[in-house]
């Protein structure tokens, strides 16, 4: 994958995990089951939904991986005694991974007629202002450097 010219920039100083997250999120954009919508549901809120037909609580899995929020389908073993003349639905393993904002807080999850929905938040933050404080450096014209001596033993 080719490298994006903008986090080159002198002033853009500490973004280097920005960029691993756009690379996360290209590569998981690439995965096509199980669809999945991404809708607002407030000033500050978001939820996704996935759809998992035939899939039970017990055979799904919502963690947060680091800054990213992964979802996990395994079926149960227990369709091997059906025996199928037509199978249709798909009950296949996935992993859905999503990277996640920093703040991004999980409300919880829910399953509800084959849709998993997972609610999200972003939290407003007050920007912040700070006054740094500019120390003298010792090596300015009429001060004396200092040195610190260290005996070796």
């Amino acid at each position: 994958m080719s490298r994006n010219i903008a986090f080159n920039s002198p002033f853009l100083l500490g973004f280097d995990h920005l960029e691993q997250m756009l690379d996360r999120a290209a590569k998981a954009s690439n995965e096509g089951y199980p669809p999945y919508n991404i809708e607002q549901t407030g000033e500050y809120k978001l939820r996704i939904s996935l759809a998992v037909a035939g899939f039970s609580m017990d055979d799904l899995s919502v963690t947060v991986e680091d800054t990213q929020l992964v979802v996990r389908g395994r079926p149960s073993e227990d369709d091997k005694d059906r025996v199928y003349l037509h199978r249709g639905i798909g009950k296949r393993q996935f992993q859905r991974t999503f990277v996640l904002a920093e703040g991004i807080e999980i409300l919880g999850a829910n399953l509800d007629n084959g849709l998993l929905h997972v609610d999200l938040e972003r939290p407003v933050h007050e920007p912040e202002v700070r006054t740094i404080k500019i120390n003298a450096s010792a090596n300015q014209p009429g001060d004396t450097a200092k040195t610190i001596n260290v005996d070796s033993q």
